[in-house]
Parts: structure tokens; sequence; C-alpha cells
């Protein structure tokens, strides 16, 4: 047992630092039970486990400095931050990791998983980035994809996704086939939108520095000198998924990123994602990153609802096995 005092600089609004009505603090308290946390005016004090109250004070130091560099704090950075510091690394790792700075806007990865994520491009040529929605798969990969451009480290860049049918069939959409097909790639442009001048965007395109295009326009094709994603390949059939591979060239990087729990193949179709990772497993320059609940950076209750999901899912599939070993 251990009792720490941690001074907080005069100048700080305490109000910004523990939330309105001590949201922050509240979080601090839930996630470290064993620490008694008691706050007089610009003094907190820590009181319990050695590890934990140590944490904590880092933790308080980390949250400062996010204030001081314009971060500022709400409920779900504070609960990243806590996760972070329990994993052992300190926030401020990853607020040195940046991507892309664009209107204002700083593109970083936010949980240590995202970090590898991005790390991973770095060293390898091929990557695959498989989580549920809402985990950065696509978001990072776009953004790495935009750096090495600029970097002029490619000379294009290459994004594409399955038209795979989810409920709608693409014959009773309205509209030629590009009108149809332009749905399914509606998240990519979104991404672009959010890291590019959107009046430099059909420039891009026109010039084919930017192609954005169903998997089935990539067959017969090598890409060179290119960074390449394909996005939901998790709705791309094992064939398919060779087919992609196959396409890679000298120069390029790629990125395959997509959720294995939400596959939009008819039934009786094998995943080309989920087998992907048995085929190439020995394979090198290449790698598999895995993204979790704990890794969603949308709204907190997104994390929560894949996490129910999730447990739901053990649950069911315990029941069937238990089933079947009784039978």
């Amino acid at each position: 047992m251990t009792k720490t005092l941690v001074e907080v600089p005069a100048s700080q609004s305490m109000v910004a630092l523990l939330g309105v009505a001590d949201e922050y603090l509240q979080l601090i308290e839930g996630a470290f039970p064993e620490v008694d946390i008691l706050v007089r005016g610009n003094q907190i004090t820590l009181e319990g486990e050695d590890k934990s109250v140590d944490t904590i004070d880092t933790l308080v130091t980390e949250m400062l400095a996010m204030i001081r560099t314009g971060q500022g704090l709400n409920a779900d950075s504070v609960q990243r931050s806590i996760s972070l510091m329990k994993s052992g690394t300190r926030p401020s790792e990853l607020m040195t990791a940046n991507i892309l700075s664009s209107r204002g806007k700083t593109i970083r990865p936010k949980t240590l998983n995202q970090k590898k994520y991005v790390e991973a491009i770095d060293k390898n040529t091929i990557v695959f980035g498989i989580g549920p929605a809402g985990t950065g798969k696509t978001y990072l990969a776009v953004a790495k994809a935009i750096q090495a451009l600029q970097a002029k480290q490619v000379t294009r860049i290459v994004l594409t996704r399955p038209a795979v049918e989810a409920g709608e069939k693409l014959g009773f959409l309205p509209g030629t086939l590009s009108e149809k097909i332009d749905p399914y790639l509606r998240p990519l442009y979104d991404a672009l939108h959010d890291m590019i001048d959107p009046d430099s965007i059909p420039r891009l395109i026109t010039s084919g520095t930017i192609e954005i295009a169903p998997l089935a326009y990539m067959r017969g094709r090598t890409l060179n000198d290119a960074f390449i994603i394909l996005d939901e390949a998790q709705n791309t059939s094992a064939a398919q998924m060779k087919m992609f591979l196959t396409r890679l060239g000298f120069g390029s990087t790629m990125v395959v990123t997509g959720d294995v729990t939400q596959v939009d193949l008819p039934s009786g179709t094998t995943s080309g994602l989920r087998l992907v990772s048995e085929i190439l497993n020995n394979v090198g320059d290449l790698e598999f990153c895995r993204l979790t609940a704990s890794d969603v950076v949308r709204h907190r209750l997104v994390g929560e609802i894949v996490s129910a999901y999730d447990q739901y899912d053990q649950v069911q599939h315990s029941k069937a096995s238990g089933a079947r070993s009784t039978s």
C-alpha cells in the first residue's frame, strides 16, 4: 500500500481534467476500485496498491498533456487512456504516431492494436487488418495510402471492394452499372473526403492517381508502384482472394481489411478472408493484425454492442457444440 499526492498546476481547470460532475474521475475510480481517490482543490490524493497508484499518477500526467496539446478530453478518450495504461502503454506514445494532418485534423492510431496495425503496414508488403466495425481498419489504411502517395513511395492508390449484395439485388437498383455499384464504394469515398481536399478528388481520380473500383475490375492486372486496399474482404470467395493477392506488382503495398463476423456471401460459400490465414500463415513479409471490440473508436456504445454480440455468438456456439456431443 502506498499514498501519493498529485499536485495539479493552479492554471489547470480541474473541470477539464476530471470532467463535468467528475465524469472522468468516476471512470478512473471504476477502473481502479483498489485505490482511494480524494480530490481537494488542485490536489489529488491516491492511496492503495502500489502499482495502481503509480498507474493513476501517470494517467493524470498523460491527461494533462492531452489538454495542454489541445487534444481535449471526453469520456471515450479517457476510457481509451485507461485501457492503454493498463496494457502498459502511455497514451502519449500514440499522440506522436501521426499519419496525416488535414484541415486542422490529425489522424493517428488511438489504441495499441491500431498502432501495431499501422507499424505492420510500414514493415510488410501485405497486411491483413481483421476486426469488427469501427476499429479503424479501412480508415487507417487509407490514411497510410495517402501518406505513401504524398511521400512519393507509390505513384497511385487503388481502393477496391467486392460488390456483394447484402439483401438488395443489383438488377433492381436504379441507374447505370456504375451508379448501381457506387453505393458499395461510398465508404471509401467518405474516408478520402476526410483526408484530402474534396475538390481535388475528382482530378486525382480522372488522372488515375486514385482508382476506386469493384474487385471484379482487378482481374488480369498487375499493380506496380501502388498502394492497394481491399475492403470488406470477408465478402470475397477463396478464388477472388487468390486473384486479388496475385495482382501484387513491384514496389507495391497491399492492405486487406474485413470482419469475418459480417459475411454476406451466399450460403455454402467459404469466405476468402477466413481461409487465407490458414493458407498464408507461414509466408514472410506478410502479417495478420487482429483488432477487437476494445479497439472500436466510434461511439462508446458501438464497442459495447460488438462485445455483446461476440458474447452471444460464443454462448450459441457452446450450446450447439453441447447439442452435437449429446446426440
